[in-house]
């Protein structure tokens, strides 16, 4: 237990610093664009739980803002994986194909995805499609280039192997060439995880009547800058659980990789 509580300890030590050493200049400075944490968080407990004495119980910001905004990052997100997965992986197993549509990937991927929101409100309107579809453009690519180049890592020896007991090719690509490139496409999927939450944000300043991103700039357009420090650090809130959620999911199916056993080994003994 002790020795747990000094790694926690020093895991947090310089976010605890961090925040001292900003409290203790906020309240010297008496600024108005930035207030101490203290009352950041002591606003955003009064927002988002209804104050002290209703801690036990969601406000209507949750149902209204916090999920709806969570499960268009989910949403978008395995979208994004699905289609990055299912054309990689098919891609990756084509010695032609990335010829002809590189180039073209290469000019689409320099767009930024913002820019495209006017495009999108046209096409699906104000509504959740025009926000899956910020987010899907902008977190498919990371996926999709990771895995074409984790499925052609595939290695040769395992490649003959397959085609000499005439493995069938769905077989194959299940059992052999997707769990080989899984440790790319989870790099990939890790990256456009952090993407799908900024863009999120962003698809939701335009248009719409709920969401973090709006609530967010309804507190900087209102001057109410408190309450907008507190949506800020409720977004890191979010990104560090999806974070942290997304790579127990990752040490489960790649537990299997040596470099892992070795990684929980160093941690143990550590």
């Amino acid at each position: 237990m002790n020795r747990r509580l000094i790694w926690l300890l020093q895991r947090w030590a310089v976010l605890i610093v961090a925040l001292a050493v900003w409290e203790l200049a906020a309240r010297r400075g008496n600024s108005v664009y930035f207030p101490p944490p203290t009352k950041i968080f002591e606003q955003g407990w009064e927002l988002w739980f209804g104050g002290p004495a209703a801690h036990l119980f969601l406000t209507d910001t949750w149902f209204k803002d916090i999920l709806p905004s969570v499960g268009r990052v989910i949403g978008g997100w395995l979208l994004a994986a699905f289609i990055g997965i299912t054309l990689g992986t098919a891609l990756g197993r084509s010695r032609t194909g990335m010829d002809y549509v590189g180039p073209l990937f290469a000019f689409i991927r320099a767009i930024p995805p913002p820019t495209l929101i006017p495009l999108f409100l046209l096409l699906f309107g104000i509504d959740t499609a025009m926000k899956l579809a910020t987010i899907v453009f902008g977190a498919v690519w990371p996926i999709l280039l990771n895995t074409v180049d984790g499925v052609r890592s595939v290695d040769s020896v395992q490649t003959e192997t397959a085609r000499s007991f005439r493995t069938p090719r769905h077989r194959w690509i299940a059992m052999v060439v997707l769990p080989a490139a899984l440790p790319k496409i989870f790099a990939g999927l890790r990256l456009s995880l952090s993407i799908a939450v900024l863009l999120m944000v962003i698809s939701e300043f335009v248009g719409h009547t709920s969401g973090l991103g709006n609530q967010l700039i309804f507190a900087q357009h209102s001057f109410d800058f408190t309450i907008m420090w507190a949506w800020i650090v409720l977004l890191g809130i979010l990104g560090y659980v999806l974070n942290s959620l997304f790579l127990v999911l990752e040490r489960r199916v790649l537990s299997w990789q040596p470099s892992r056993h070795t990684e929980r080994s160093l941690q143990v003994g550590g």
